[in-house]
């Protein structure tokens, strides 16, 4: 039985707070678009180049990028579609041409190929509104937040998958992406990573999936067992309740990825499938590999993983779990060079690469994280806003206003972001979150600190400092403290929590108009 999402929210909170490193995160330049660098399978049959050599169009709106995709001279014309901005249903539409076919209400790349869709600037959020590739091959999608894309309930897109593969699919990768979801199907979600009909030679790499019913699978059924040559590494998978992934036939390789919080199941293997797991590290799960939910097995080759407080259940005539001490059940032959973290190290390492917004770093293969060198044909883009220690000064303009948020956890308050002491705070009810401070008349604010409650100081990873009235970023960073940006008049702002290695604990939100 699936527990409520709020008590796997607050299971995910300990689970993280319990499994974060210790480490400085590296700051780095904003995401360009890539035109090498892929490993695994997509790297292979040719490999996977997305749009290099192509056009740069950018694009702050679904339309935009379905506009970028029709007004190319042909559906293989290569293309670089940079994106900044919140992409939503309100703001995408469909759009003709010979070189596309899109729809409104999904990011839709189908019967097209040689694409690079990715987040520059101050990051891309695609918001209840999924990507979906059919028919199509060598896509890029990089340095992308997917989130909250539903299959029931209102708004729908993409049959409920943050990405979706289906349809004769070829050489496709995700990289550095956040891909995320607030509960399971009886919430109204599907997948997070999905793919199906013939979908191969894809590799998801540096992302997180969190807070999902179902991470994803490779096939759609039983009979669906065209799929597979798909390879999963230096991924955080977190509060997850199955498929991390769900394997149908086919083959994949998962290596040094970070499964926190697997509720019920997480790597299946099924139906024949075959997947090697290298130095990977699971942590507070239960039965994290194995055949579960059918009598159809699959196989796996094991090395060097490490199982920190994972539970099994018992074998059973539909639940054949691989512990509680796995072994190789068959081999898997893996055509690529790759070199692996010692999985002692995967948690920190995946903690400071992994997701939107961490600046493309990659691991070295010595447990140190790196930022790779840019292409020198990629323009590059202003590093994020990181706070510093800066203090303001002049009237503290939160104290007295009002204050809302996404969430709060027990015991907690929005009104403790703006009351002036440093004692009392406001936490979400997970690692991520959003507070706001809010005036009953527009006021002039320049500077924000943000500052963390004693004990909690660096627990906040990625943030962004939105215009609540339009929209807007101001401001991006990796670390609470202090932010400026253009003088803005607006009546409402908001501290949006992206990434945390534990539970956030804001003290005090302050804001100054210079």
């Amino acid at each position: 039985m699936k527990r409520p999402l709020a008590l796997r929210l607050s299971a995910l909170s300990a689970a993280t707070a319990l499994a974060a490193a210790a480490g400085i995160a590296l700051t780095s330049p904003e995401a360009t678009a890539a035109t090498g660098g892929v490993t695994g399978y997509a790297a292979q049959n040719g490999g996977t180049t997305g749009g290099a050599g192509g056009q740069r169009v950018s694009a702050t709106t679904g339309t935009e990028i379905h506009a970028a995709l029709c007004g190319r001279a042909s559906s293989s014309t290569p293309i670089i579609i940079e994106v900044e901005g919140t992409i939503n249903h309100g703001n995408t539409g469909k759009v003709s041409g010979g070189s596309c076919n899109t729809a409104a209400g999904v990011i839709e790349l189908k019967q097209i190929s040689n694409v690079t869709l990715v987040g520059v600037g101050a990051g891309a959020v695609f918001d209840q509104l999924g990507i979906h590739i059919r028919q199509s091959s060598n896509i890029i999608i990089q340095n992308v937040t997917v989130r909250n894309v539903k299959k029931s309930g209102s708004p729908t897109s993409n049959g409920g998958d943050a990405i979706g593969m289906e349809s004769d699919v070829r050489n496709v990768w995700v990289d550095h992406a956040t891909l995320e979801a607030s509960g399971g199907e009886s919430e109204g979600y599907d997948g997070l990573f999905d793919m199906k009909d013939n979908t191969q030679y894809v590799t998801l790499s540096y992302s997180v999936l969190r807070n999902s019913g179902r991470g994803g699978l490779i096939g759609s059924s039983e009979s669906d067992l065209s799929n597979g040559y798909v390879t999963f590494h230096h991924n955080r998978y977190e509060n997850i309740d199955s498929r991390a992934p769900l394997l149908r036939g086919g083959t994949a390789h998962a290596y040094n990825n970070h499964y926190v919080s697997l509720n019920e199941s997480g790597i299946n293997s099924r139906a024949g499938a075959k997947v090697k797991v290298d130095n990977n590290y699971f942590e507070d799960s239960k039965d994290v590999l194995g055949t579960f939910y059918t009598d159809q097995r699959g196989s796996w080759q094991v090395a060097g993983n490490v199982f920190d407080n994972v539970t099994w259940s018992s074998p059973g005539s539909e639940n054949y779990p691989a512990g509680p001490n796995p072994q190789s059940t068959t081999t898997v032959n893996i055509p690529y060079a790759y070199t692996l973290d010692a999985a002692g190290c995967v948690p920190d390492v995946v903690r400071r690469t992994a997701g939107a917004g961490t600046g493309l770093q990659v691991s070295d293969g010595n447990c140190t994280p790196q930022t790779p060198a840019p292409d020198p044909s990629t323009p590059t883009t202003p590093p994020p806003t990181t706070p510093g220690p800066t203090e303001p000064g002049g009237t503290n303009l939160s104290l007295g206003a009002g204050a809302d948020g996404s969430s709060k956890a027990d015991g907690t308050s929005y009104g403790n972001v703006r009351d002036g002491n440093l004692s009392t705070y406001w936490s979400p009810s997970g690692s991520t979150g959003s507070v706001s401070v809010k005036w009953g008349s527009a006021s002039s604010v320049s500077r924000v600190v943000v500052r963390e409650a004693s004990g909690a100081t660096g627990v906040v990873r990625a943030w962004r400092l939105l215009n609540a009235d339009t929209g807007a970023v101001l401001a991006t960073g990796t670390t609470a403290g202090t932010a400026t940006f253009p003088q803005t008049s607006l009546k409402k702002i908001t501290f949006e929590i992206t990434s945390a290695s534990g539970t956030p604990r804001v003290a005090e939100f302050e804001t100054y108009a210079s």
